[in-house]
């Protein structure tokens, strides 16, 4: 199955993005993910989808992408995904320095996800 991922430069995320998947398998729920914050360092974060109306639910699913083979796509929102570090209490706001917007995330396929 083809997805096409398309996010709206906004508040969250500083710049479009619109790109093909082939889909490997179908869409789960997520709400956390071994992924790299602001710094590059990897650590388990909150995701959250984020729209133009707010907070939605994440979504990950196994894809091909030319570049690196099989990974996992992390994605949702038309204004992409949340994060913030899994220890970090505070409600999702696009005002907090300690949580980062990003188009979507390409993990390794063996990804610790929940």
């Amino acid at each position: 199955m083809l997805m096409e991922i398309e996010v709206y430069e906004s508040a969250n995320c500083p710049f479009s993005l619109t790109r093909g998947f082939d889909c490997m398998d179908a869409p789960s729920l997520v709400t956390k993910v071994m992924a790299p914050n602001s710094m590059g360092e990897e650590q388990i974060c909150d995701v959250t989808g984020w729209s133009s109306a707010g907070p939605c639910p994440a979504y990950s699913v196994l894809v091909e992408d030319s570049g690196e083979g099989i990974v996992m796509l992390i994605y949702v929102g038309d204004e992409g995904i949340r994060l913030k570090p899994v220890d970090e209490k505070e409600a999702w706001l696009l005002s907090s320095p300690r949580q980062w917007g990003e188009p979507c995330l390409l993990l390794d396929k063996d990804v610790m996800l929940t």
